[in-house]
């Protein structure tokens, strides 16, 4: 690697350069059983003990395509606003590997399941469409492993446990233009996926995995530059930091009168640097041809109208609508579609407050604090939605205050039960008997005598501190208005 990369291209030569990004997205879908065969696709199994004479390529064995995994690639198209093919055909890809034991991956080439579709990310400058060439389902391959044995200086290892797990190819176009770009698409992407449950898209567990094709060219050039592919980039953080070490080692060999070779290459974690791995193939190489054991794959009108129908509402129209319909800021909005699991709490939690605003700050800012402290998703929280709509229709109504409402929460969380449960069971019901209340204001009266003094003087700002003071001696479960009146009456 030459110098100029290690120590970074100075930032006015970068800035001279465009980047030119495409991601390759395979997710695998989150049904039961294989693509092609019966075997499960749970995680976590023995090695080679979720395999099958179809999935382990033996000779006789013939695929059987799963519906469901068909009905959740054509649920991806669709959010992704592609066109899905009335006719699609599999193809073999050959080439060897010692984790694809068929020696070919069923995938699809001249005719993909679905085409010409795109997304639109957020950006802290706006937002942007990004084209999606493609969406295309396949089978996926075994895993080798080449350390964390005691002979693995010798040998590899290979499970074909994840041999034939479905899998969609999501191809985006050349659209990005930093690694800023390609982050917020993936983490998009990503969203989608999991709002419309194809995947969990967990990506320690190999579910969701991105290839890069990178290129550089000077600022208004029309023509791309030679690209090279970054292979396998399994973390959005080593995504980030592979685009850019990839754009400088590109603008260096360019600047110092190189030429970028198209190849594939991989990340390397511990030294932060992109390094080759072999030449770039081209379509030719993989010897396409349609798969001779399986029929065109042909999707009715009638089934693509009801998955569509089917398709829960999409996180950037959700937010739109959390916005315009709930009157809520933009920020909270956001952080309230995060997940589909959020979305759906807030808005049962709103329609049981009638307020959705006030809901929104509690869910957002009490509540998930809570759930970070414990380490746990909203979907998991103790406190039920309504229960949490219940405890903000009753700072509402005056029942308890903010503070008081607070104290209760962090109980409703540890117990899981009502807010009213556990104001009856610790004592917390709002003091509103006006001779408990005269009593605690006496009190107070007596305790500060040079703010009263103060008050009587024409100094009313000073009501609000002794208000304060009788809030604190309730531990917050006075009335607060009845103890301005109490107090009013109480200092003539």
């Amino acid at each position: 690697m030459s110098s100029s990369v290690e120590a970074g291209v100075p930032p006015e030569i970068l800035a001279q350069y465009e980047p030119v990004i495409g991601l390759e997205v395979h997710v695998q879908l989150a049904t039961r059983t294989k693509i092609f065969c019966a075997c499960p696709t749970s995680f976590g199994a023995q090695p080679n003990s979720n395999v099958c004479p179809v999935c382990l390529g033996l000779p006789g064995a013939l695929p059987v395509l799963n519906r469901q995994a068909v009905e959740m690639a054509i649920r991806a198209a669709l959010a992704l606003n592609c066109e899905v093919r009335q006719r699609s055909i599999f193809a073999r890809k050959n080439y060897f590997y010692p984790d694809l034991p068929k020696g070919y991956q069923i995938s699809q080439y001249d005719q993909p399941l679905a085409e010409h579709g795109s997304i639109e990310i957020s950006l802290d400058g706006g937002k942007k469409r990004i084209g999606i060439t493609r969406v295309h389902l396949e089978d996926d391959a075994g895993k080798s492993m080449h350390e964390g044995f005691k002979d693995s200086d010798r040998y590899s290892y290979v499970d074909l446990n994840r041999s034939g797990t479905p899998l969609i190819e999501i191809v985006s176009e050349p659209d990005m233009r930093s690694s800023d770009e390609a982050y917020a698409y993936l983490t998009d992407l990503k969203q989608v996926m999991q709002y419309i449950e194809v995947s969990s898209c967990d990506m320690e567990k190999g579910h969701l995995r991105c290839d890069a094709n990178v290129s550089v060219r000077r600022r208004g050039a029309d023509r791309f530059g030679t690209k090279a592919e970054v292979k396998n980039l399994n973390s959005f953080r080593f995504l980030k930091l592979a685009l850019d070490h990839e754009i400088q080692r590109q603008i260096a060999i360019l600047e110092s009168g190189g030429q970028v070779m198209q190849e594939t290459r991989l990340f390397n974690v511990a030294t932060g640097e992109t390094v080759g791995m072999r030449s770039k193939e081209h379509a030719h190489d993989y010897r396409y041809f349609p798969e001779p054991d399986l029929l065109p794959l042909r999707t009715s009108d009638a089934w693509r109208n009801r998955i569509r129908e089917e398709t829960p509402e999409l996180p950037a129209r959700k937010r739109e609508r959390f916005a315009s319909e709930y009157g809520i800021r933009e920020y909270d909005a956001q952080v309230l579609t995060l997940t589909r699991a959020a979305a759906e709490y807030f808005e049962k939690a709103a329609a049981a407050s009638g307020d959705p605003r006030t809901t929104a700050n509690w869910v957002t800012g009490d509540l998930m604090g809570l759930l970070r402290a414990a380490g746990k998703d909203i979907s998991e929280s103790p406190v039920r939605a309504e229960d949490l709509g219940g405890l903000v229709r009753m700072i509402a109504r005056g029942e308890v205050t903010g503070k008081l409402a607070k104290e209760i929460l962090a109980k409703m969380f540890t117990s899981g039960e009502s807010a009213r449960a556990v104001m009856a069971r610790e004592g917390l019901e709002q003091i509103s008997d006006a001779g408990a209340l005269e009593k605690i204001v006496e009190e107070v009266i007596a305790n500060n005598p040079k703010q009263v003094a103060q008050y009587k003087a024409g100094k009313a700002a000073v009501l609000g501190f002794l208000v304060g003071q009788v809030m604190k001696a309730s531990r917050g479960q006075a009335n607060p208005s009845m103890v301005n009146e109490v107090l009013r009456a109480k200092l003539g």
